[in-house]
């Protein structure tokens, strides 16, 4: 089966995490990091998960799952030891119409994870359908030495730039030369050097207007 790439919003979204294990707390402390809402439940908590939820940053249910934690939840996951338990916790979810994914059950998920390096708002995602999640581990930890941090700094300047060319009313056309021309051009390896004078070089010749060092600077800010 050849499953069909999404990226999905969580921010503030509902997730239901059965299971308190490592496995479980990878998934949890992934939701978090893009801003689900997470709730588990587990007969036994890993020492990581019971300082999540003695800290308030995931909501803890009980040990026993129930239908009833299923409602108003976006979308959830069954990460426990239990296969017959996992595969329960699927059918229940695909039953209203949720998103499910049961760990190392393939065929009670309706989505699975690929394998992901994140650098700020660049995510590249390998999945190999379920089929060796070991490969798809060895081609991003191949590809996570291929994408620096400049690469976070690089599409944080751009969402600004970005901006700025859009405000000026020109054509799609124009727009998307400049668009272009910036990737094209040395500026991801000016930001990289931490050349800023280059780096607005670069810029002012693209966009036809001069940007300053300060600029540049202000661009880069988070």
């Amino acid at each position: 089966m050849a499953y069909y790439p999404i990226m999905v919003d969580l921010t503030g979204r509902e997730v239901l995490v059965v299971g308190g294990g490592s496995v479980a707390g990878r998934k949890i402390l992934t939701l978090i990091e893009y801003g689900a809402s997470v709730s588990v439940v587990a007969r036994e908590l890993s020492p990581e998960l019971k300082n999540l939820v003695e800290s308030g940053r995931v909501k803890y249910l009980g040990g026993e799952f129930s239908l009833v934690f299923l409602k108003d939840k976006f979308l959830a996951i069954a990460a426990t030891d239990d296969p017959e338990l996992n595969h329960r916790i699927s059918m229940a979810a695909q039953a209203k119409g949720m998103l499910i994914n049961a760990v190392d059950q393939p065929t009670d998920c309706t989505f699975i994870v690929p394998s992901i390096i994140r650098r700020g708002d660049l995510v590249v995602s390998v999945s190999t359908s379920g089929k060796s999640p070991a490969l798809a581990k060895k081609i991003r930890e191949q590809l996570s030495s291929q994408f620096g941090p400049e690469y976070e700094l690089f599409l944080r300047m751009m969402g600004k730039v970005r901006e700025s060319v859009l405000s000026r009313s020109f054509d799609q056309k124009d727009n998307s030369r400049v668009f272009h021309s910036i990737v094209d051009s040395g500026l991801l390896d000016a930001i990289r050097s931490d050349n800023h004078k280059n780096a607005a070089k670069i810029l002012s010749d693209i966009m036809e207007q001069d940007i300053s060092t300060e600029d540049i600077k202000e661009y880069l800010k988070a």
